[in-house]
């Protein structure tokens, strides 16, 4: 909302006098501070600057239920716009063949580090800010690489982290590599090891990251790598031998036995 606001020109004096808001909470609404805002002032604001509000609502909403708003305080604040956010308008058509094309494959992306119904609101709400957004994700250099970023900040904002790093553990009971084992017993035994290589792969910088998190997790060839996040082919095998000689050179690097009784 606050990108739209500072593209549509008008000045917070304007705009105020414009939805009949103080301008001091106005400012606090846009900068994201101070109390959260109810959502017949969201809606003013979001018709002023020309926002879809059915998108905008189902985020308001999430994000309310996030800042431990009860279920009854969020239907108190939509009584005077029932009628207006109950009607589910439909996304330019464009926006909804990129979402059938790209959904399945964010689902599992997501599933690597959520549990289902994280992993499903995630998915949800990344369509419903590229609604929000969806004239700058068109103009942008590339509409794929536009909503993965979009999709990634989304995930990442819901996933556990450790020490600064997303937490890659619990995904190592549901890999492509364990389940293809032949002999159940052998599970057991390849579960540290596979704990190991996804904590070795979270220290990845971003980008090497996602690949081998697509490449290795999700089983993607490069060549749907390349499709879903926007990145050329060659972009995303450098990417994949880069991270794949980091992670051996980890892997392959002996414990420290510095301060070890001879």
């Amino acid at each position: 909302m606050r990108d739209t606001y500072l593209a549509s020109g008008l000045t917070l004096n304007a705009l105020s006098d414009r939805i009949r808001f103080a301008k001091s909470k106005l400012s606090e609404l846009l900068r994201g501070v101070g109390l959260y805002p109810r959502w017949e002032v969201v809606f003013l604001i979001a018709a002023e600057l020309g926002m879809p509000n059915w998108p905008l609502y189902r985020l308001w909403r999430q994000a309310a239920f996030e800042a431990q708003r009860s279920g009854e305080w969020v239907e108190r604040c939509t009584d005077r716009t029932t009628i207006l956010t109950a009607a589910d308008t439909a996304p330019p058509m464009n926006h909804r063949a990129f979402r059938e094309l790209t959904e399945g494959d964010y689902l599992l992306y997501a599933q690597v580090f959520l549990d289902d119904e994280e992993r499903d609101s995630a998915v949800s709400d990344t369509f419903d800010i590229l609604w929000l957004s969806w004239n700058d994700a068109l103009t942008s250099t590339d509409t794929r690489r536009y909503a993965w970023t979009a999709l990634r900040d989304t995930v990442m904002a819901r996933t556990l982290h450790r020490e600064g790093r997303p937490e890659l553990g619990p995904a190592a009971f549901d890999t492509l590599a364990l389940r293809s084992l032949a002999d159940p017993a052998e599970d057991v035994d390849q579960i540290p090891e596979l704990v190991q290589l996804f904590t070795v792969i979270s220290h990845l910088p971003g980008r090497q990251f996602d690949v081998m998190v697509l490449r290795r997790l999700c089983g993607f060839t490069p060549e749907a790598v390349s499709a879903l996040v926007g990145a050329s082919l060659a972009t995303v095998r450098s990417d994949e031998r880069h991270a794949t000689r980091f992670v051996r050179d980890v892997l392959d690097t002996p414990p420290s036995t510095e301060g070890a009784a001879p």
